[in-house]
C-alpha cells in the first residue's frame, strides 16, 4: 500500500507519516519545500502544490490512498479547485481518502470527494491543543497569557490523535462514508488550559483576560480578514456544540483514549521555556 500524504510537514501530517512508516506502508509525502521538510527516512518526499491546478496530473500516480487536507496550509482557506483534486486522485487509480476538515462545514474539496467515486472518511476535528503555542513567547518571556473569553469551554484535540484516526481509517476498510468528529478527553476553557500548563512548567503563569475590543485588535494587527474576525468571533461567542462536547472517537477508532492537555503540554514545555 503507497499513501499519499497533502500537507505531510503540517501538525496532523508529520505524525501520520511516522505513524503509517511505522505501521509499514509505503508513504508518499507531499511538501512544497522538500529540501525543508526534514520528514523521517523511508519517507518519499515530493514537491507538490494542491493549490496549483498544474501541478495535479501525476500527483495520484502508485497510490493507494491519500489523506487530503482541504485548506491551504499556508493561508487555512478552503481549496477551491476540489472538483480537480478529486477528479485527479480518481484518474490515478486511488481507492480511498481520508479528508481533514479545516471549518465546520464541508469544504467543496470534501463535497467533490462525497459526489464521486472515491471510498472517503471525513475528519472532523475540534480546536488543535497545538493553538496553545501562540501563548509560547508570552509565557516564556513574561509568565502571561493574554486571551479573551475566559468562560467558553473547547474539547480540544491532540493533533496526534487526529493522524491516528487517519492511519486506521487509511489502512483499513470499515471506516468509509464516515465522519468522524475528533476530539480531546476534557472540555477546557483558556485558564483552565493556562493552569494545566503552569503546572507541567513547575511555575506561576498568569491568565489576563482581554475584552472583546482587544482580542478583536489583536486579530487585525495579525492581518486576519474581516472575514476571519466574523468567524472567530462566532466560534467564541456562540461556539457550535461540537465544539465543546467530548466523544469518543479517537478512543473507539484507535482502541486507546484520546491524549490530554497535561500529556500535550509535557511534550511541548520546551517551547515554553520548560
Amino acid at each position: 500500500m503507497t499513501v499519499l500524504v497533502t500537507g505531510a510537514t503540517g501538525t496532523v501530517g508529520r505524525p501520520l507519516v511516522r505513524r503509517l512508516l511505522a505501521g509499514g506502508s509505503r508513504v508518499r509525502a507531499l511538501t512544497r519545500a522538500p529540501a525543508r521538510a526534514a520528514l523521517p527516512a523511508g519517507a518519499e518526499v515530493v514537491a507538490g502544490d494542491l493549490t496549483d491546478t498544474a501541478c495535479l496530473p501525476g500527483l495520484f500516480d502508485g497510490a493507494t490512498t491519500a489523506h487530503l487536507i482541504t485548506f491551504d496550509g499556508a493561508t487555512a482557506a478552503p481549496l477551491a479547485d476540489g472538483e480537480g483534486i478529486a477528479g485527479a486522485a480518481e484518474a490515478a487509480g486511488v481507492r480511498a481518502v481520508t479528508v481533514l476538515r479545516g471549518d465546520v462545514e464541508p469544504s467543496p474539496l470534501e463535497r467533490a470527494v462525497r459526489a464521486g467515486s472515491l471510498r472517503w472518511t471525513a475528519l472532523a476535528p475540534v480546536e488543535f491543543m497545538g493553538n496553545a503555542l501562540e501563548w509560547a513567547d508570552s509565557v516564556r518571556e513574561e509568565g502571561v497569557v493574554r486571551e479573551g473569553f475566559p468562560d467558553v469551554p473547547s474539547a480540544v484535540v491532540h493533533e496526534a490523535d487526529i493522524a491516528a484516526v487517519a492511519a486506521v481509517a487509511l489502512t483499513g476498510d470499515d471506516h468509509h462514508g464516515r465522519e468522524h468528529w475528533l476530539t480531546g478527553p476534557q472540555a477546557l476553557t483558556v485558564p483552565e488550559r493556562v493552569r494545566i500548563l503552569a503546572d507541567v512548567l513547575g511555575r506561576d503563569v498568569r491568565y489576563v483576560p482581554l475584552g472583546r475590543d482587544e482580542v478583536v485588535a489583536r486579530w487585525r494587527a495579525e492581518g486576519f480578514s474581516e472575514e476571519d474576525v466574523e468567524f472567530f468571533l462566532a466560534m467564541r461567542t456562540d461556539p457550535p456544540e461540537a465544539g465543546r462536547t467530548v466523544l469518543p472517537t479517537v478512543e473507539e477508532v484507535t482502541g486507546r483514549p484520546a491524549r490530554t492537555f497535561a500529556q500535550w503540554a509535557r511534550e511541548n514545555a520546551a517551547a515554553f521555556g520548560g
